[in-house]
């Protein structure tokens, strides 16, 4: 068995030692990461030395006791026996979009299936997520919206929950598609236990990931997070239905602060299953999505804003329309998330 600094000396294997160590989400550890490297980041963890800063103190005695050689080793085992890839920045699988994350970016995902899908524009990628406890209602208007857009030749994201997520993803796989459930613990524990067979057909249909090494528990924390990457991953996040303090409302919350367009479909006025999509339309955080004509045109403004980015650096004169994402100026906070 090698030591810690041995093991970190390399890139991806100090990315993962830090993933096992730290919580999604870590930007203190991210912020390290992009100034230092992981290997450096690593060292001085562990080092002797406080790191300089405010947090330096904190934030080596929360990570240093997380830090194991074995544990690493049997992670890099773990997921090797059960098929998975590790990806890191750098990668040419390595997801276009996530690094709008900036310091909250995770430092390496583990992934079973087609990772190629992870490397098609942002634009030609959407979420579609929502409530657990959803309602037929929901779960028709997903189906037929995720059909429209495989159809298109669109890759459909969710986050393999009960619900809309499971909706969507076997909407997508009925209509021939690929799909790609993002979870919130370690990919050789499934969960919900009762998709598992759901998500096995995802993972050989489409591709499972998660910023989780394998044996990682879901947790609430977790969950939230795990919102982040699904804004990140995709050009719109789609909201099904959710209810009023739905945990799926942070993820709008998320795809709105990095400047991903939401959309969210109305339900019956008296349907608390809906109230979570009409808190967005009301707070002017998503667009109305009666079809997938609405989803293609969010997906549009990204795509032109994206072209329109490239001719700007590139010197060429300004698009003469404006085509910032809807909501891009607005960071999501008016709802208290």
């Amino acid at each position: 068995m090698g030591t810690i600094n041995e093991l970190a000396a390399d890139e991806r294997t100090a990315r993962i030692i830090l993933a096992i160590a730290s919580e999604p989400g870590d930007a203190v550890t991210g912020r390290m990461i992009r100034t230092v490297g992981a290997t450096e980041t690593v060292a001085r963890a562990i080092g002797a030395e406080v790191p300089v800063g405010p947090d330096g103190d904190t934030w080596q005695r929360r990570l240093a006791p997380r830090i194991d050689a074995a544990q690493t080793e049997r992670v890099i085992a773990d997921a090797e026996r059960h098929g998975m890839r590790v990806l890191i920045p750098g990668d040419a699988h390595w997801p276009s979009g996530i690094d709008a994350l900036g310091d909250r970016a995770p430092f390496a995902l583990w992934a079973r299936g087609d990772t190629e899908l992870l490397t098609e524009p942002v634009w030609e990628r959407l979420t579609i997520t929502g409530a657990r406890a959803s309602t037929g209602y929901g779960e028709h208007v997903t189906a037929e919206l995720v059909q429209s857009a495989v159809d298109e030749g669109h890759r459909v994201f969710s986050g393999g929950a009960y619900g809309i997520d499971g909706a969507a993803h076997r909407a997508a796989l009925a209509s021939g598609g690929p799909t790609v459930a993002v979870l919130a613990g370690g990919l050789d524990r499934l969960y919900p236990a009762g998709h598992t067979d759901l998500l096995t057909r995802v993972s050989k249909q489409g591709l499972l990931l998660s910023e989780l090494p394998p044996g990682a528990a879901p947790t609430k924390w977790r969950f939230l997070q795990r919102g982040r990457l699904l804004a990140a991953l995709s050009g719109t996040v789609i909201v099904a239905e959710a209810g009023y303090r739905s945990g799926t409302l942070h993820t709008a919350a998320r795809a709105v602060e990095i400047g991903r367009p939401v959309g969210a479909v109305p339900g019956p006025v008296t349907s608390a299953a809906s109230a979570g999509c009409h808190r967005l339309l009301r707070d002017g955080l998503a667009t109305v999505i009666t079809g997938y004509d609405d989803i293609r045109e969010l997906l549009s403004t990204v795509r032109d804003g994206a072209h329109r980015r490239v001719r700007e650096r590139a010197g060429l004169e300004n698009d003469p329309l404006d085509t910032d994402p809807p909501g891009a100026r607005r960071n999501g906070r008016g709802m208290g998330l």
